[in-house]
């Protein structure tokens, strides 16, 4: 499958495209004025203890102080009260979230408060789990994660993972007997899906790598002031290469000769067997135009997608969820109803799946289908939405159908969707995406025309308003203006205004 990284690196952006059989499937952005904290290591204080949320708030030295949960909260480096500690032993666990490639940690269900963890003024190492999204803060953790080629050490957590993507046991026993010989007592390893075929020399250079790191990074905590950087995860441009760039990768092209001479050299370092595959780019035609991401990436921050049947679908973002609307637009189908429902929906479907990876759309999703009786249909449909996820690298969970056609579904969110990291809230309507209509302004004015024209002398009144607004109080509206004249006693000079926001006006009273 052809597979292809682009990379589009300019001193003011990084833009990483991942494209499948010319197809974009992927797309990141990284900005120095707005780079990405996930990954970061920090040394904070704790500001806050709630016990009725079971969290903290931890300054870091950023904006606005992290949220850092319970569960997210390693008992081994605090000072817990025994009786807390007692809760944890013989406790059934619970998977959690692991490794970038699918692994699970398990975790104990029960534990203590979060008063018995924590208390104001004390200081812990954490790691940024989640960027900071709209109002909210870091989301941050004290299990921490050092990703490598091969590997990910987790060195606060006592287990070993393999990725659920290595499919073969006899393969999977091989790597977790090597990693359980080399591994320091105490210390946990994931191994990544690219570790598959690697030899044991490989996955030990890996792991004293990761090792050396986690050593540096401990000094570095002693001797900071608090809060503070402990440790700055890799930029975008080298966490593709060691997240994306795989075997099935065809070709990483590249347009800019500093960046292309530090990506060959880091790859050259730790997977030098792909060095063959990158190219530099340097023809005079923009890398993204030659490939057609430019109109893709405009594409993809659209409210409406259509669907090659003539259906289309709605998605809608609010801070706490995303909703997506399935409709069938100009579609009629052949032969009947329930044909063109299920034909639209399917269809729908594989571009939700889509959709959702390209603009990293995460959080809680709910998807309002069109409804179908036939519960062969219904079941289908799930069938397929799950078969069309599986290609996701984020972890998903999705509910079958409710009685009222809506599947709900979570997506693991670690950063902005494309949309928040393009956009921003629009300067007229505050995000909302409507603004008054011209008769709401119209009927505005006459209404504080009529509350102030008792006690504000003068004859004559300006009215300074948009264009628009203009337009209606001097045709459809004149009838009403000329009534107020009349009530007031007053003569009205309408003023267009063309740089006015339109749901603005101001009202002038001359003598």
């Amino acid at each position: 499958m052809a597979t292809r990284l682009l990379i589009n690196s300019k001193p003011y952006e990084n833009r990483i495209a991942l494209l499948e059989k010319n197809t974009l499937l992927e797309i990141h952005l990284e900005r120095p004025a707005e780079k990405g904290l996930v990954g970061n290591i920090y040394r904070g204080r704790v500001v806050r203890v709630l016990p009725g949320m079971q969290a903290a708030f931890v300054d870091i030295g950023l904006q606005r102080t992290g949220f850092l949960y319970v569960d997210d909260v390693h008992i081994e480096h605090n000072e817990i009260d025994r009786r807390a500690t007692k809760q944890y032993q013989g406790c059934n666990v619970r998977p959690l979230a692991g490794s970038p490639d699918g692994e699970v940690i398990a975790r104990c269900d029960a534990h203590p408060s979060i008063k018995d963890l924590l208390h104001e003024g004390q200081e812990i190492l954490v790691q940024i789990s989640k960027e900071p999204i709209g109002t909210k803060g870091a989301r941050l953790t004290c299990h921490i994660t050092l990703p490598c080629r091969n590997l990910v050490f987790m060195p606060l957590t006592d287990h070993i993972g393999i990725s659920r993507k290595i499919i073969d046991e006899d393969v999977r026993q091989r790597l977790r007997e090597t990693i359980e010989q080399l591994r320091p007592e105490g210390t946990g390893f994931i191994v990544r899906t690219v570790a598959e075929n690697i030899s044991n020399e490989e996955l030990e250079a890996d792991m004293e790598f990761l090792l050396v790191l986690w050593d540096e990074i401990t000094a570095v905590s002693s001797r900071v002031k608090v809060p503070s950087l402990v440790h700055r995860d890799l930029d975008m441009v080298l966490r593709s290469v060691r997240d994306l760039f795989t075997e099935d990768v065809e070709e990483l092209i590249i347009d800019s000769q500093p960046v292309y001479e530090r990506l060959s050299s880091f790859v050259q370092t730790f997977a030098p067997h792909l060095i063959g595959k990158i190219t530099y780019y340097d023809k005079s035609t923009p890398l993204f135009d030659a490939y057609g991401i430019e109109g893709d990436i405009n594409r993809a921050i659209d409210r409406k997608v259509w669907l090659r049947s003539g259906g289309y679908i709605i998605i809608e973002t609010t801070e706490a969820l995303s909703v997506i609307d399935v409709n069938t637009g100009s579609y009629v189908g052949k032969n009947d109803l329930a044909e063109t429902i299920f034909k639209t929906n399917m269809e729908a479907v594989r571009e939700i799946a889509y959709q959702l990876r390209l603009r990293n759309i995460g959080g809680i999703i709910i998807i309002d289908f069109i409804d179908m009786d036939s519960e062969a249909h219904r079941e289908q449909l799930y069938i397929t939405f799950q078969e069309a996820m599986q290609s996701d690298k984020n972890r998903v969970n999705i509910l079958k159908l409710s009685e009222f056609g809506l599947v709900q579904m979570t997506r693991k969110r670690s950063c902005q969707s494309l949309d928040q990291m393009i956009c921003e809230p629009c300067f007229y309507c505050g995000g909302e995406g409507k603004i008054k209509s011209r008769r709401s302004v119209c009927y505005e004015i006459f209404r504080k025309i009529s509350r102030e024209e008792k006690t504000i002398g003068g004859y004559n009144v300006t009215i300074k308003v948009h264009p628009q607004v203009a337009d209606m109080l001097l045709t459809e509206e004149t009838e009403h203006v000329e009534r107020l004249e009349r009530e007031s006693g007053k003569r009205f000079t309408i003023l267009p205004v063309p740089d006015m926001h339109r749901k603005r006006y101001e009202i002038i009273w001359n003598e």
